[in-house]
């Protein structure tokens, strides 16, 4: 993981600087809606960076809540227009195995906010939250609710978790 986040760290670094936490913003709205970019792994570098002084961990903060409620949104609207054929053409594409998507869609019937709440923690679930949620036909209303909850959370435990307990990923001689 050391390495990993080292090399995050230096991917980011030359955007962070010409671009601030818009970078980040960026980066974390495309993972939202299914690219396959590091968004996790670029809020745990920001928070590094913001602890090391070259970002304000308020805007690392707001550009990940910001980035993951906006990439969910357009992705709840996209599944909720065009429901599962986006899902049928690139679900297996992305490790949505029918059997997979199937199990999701059930949970977002019985549990819906609570996926959403908890999906940002979950990979693939991460990336293909809004969208679901919009297949499923879930009220955005409560979507929306469910997902400030889980953006809030998420940008929290990764953002200001390295910046705090900086200690521990110098050990890991980052």
């Amino acid at each position: 993981m050391a390495s990993h986040l080292h090399d995050t760290l230096s991917f980011i670094e030359g955007y962070v600087a010409l671009y601030g936490a818009l970078a980040l913003f960026v980066i974390i709205a495309l993972e939202s809606l299914g690219v396959p970019v590091p968004g996790e792994s670029a809020l745990i570098a920001a928070s590094l960076l913001a602890l090391r002084g070259d970002l304000a961990i308020s805007h690392v903060f707001l550009a990940a809540f910001l980035g993951a409620l906006l990439g969910d949104s357009v992705g709840y609207l996209i599944g909720h227009r065009y429901g599962t054929a986006v899902l049928d053409r690139f679900g297996q594409k992305l490790g949505l195995t029918p059997e997979r998507r199937a199990r999701i869609e059930s949970q977002f019937e019985s549990r819906g906010i609570y996926v959403v709440a908890s999906a940002r923690f979950v990979v693939i679930l991460r990336q293909l939250n809004g969208l679901l949620a919009g297949s499923s036909r879930m009220p955005y209303r409560l979507f929306l609710m469910a997902d400030i909850v889980g953006c809030a959370a998420w940008a929290s435990v990764w953002g200001f978790g390295p910046y705090f307990f900086g200690d521990l990923f110098k050990s890991l001689h980052l």
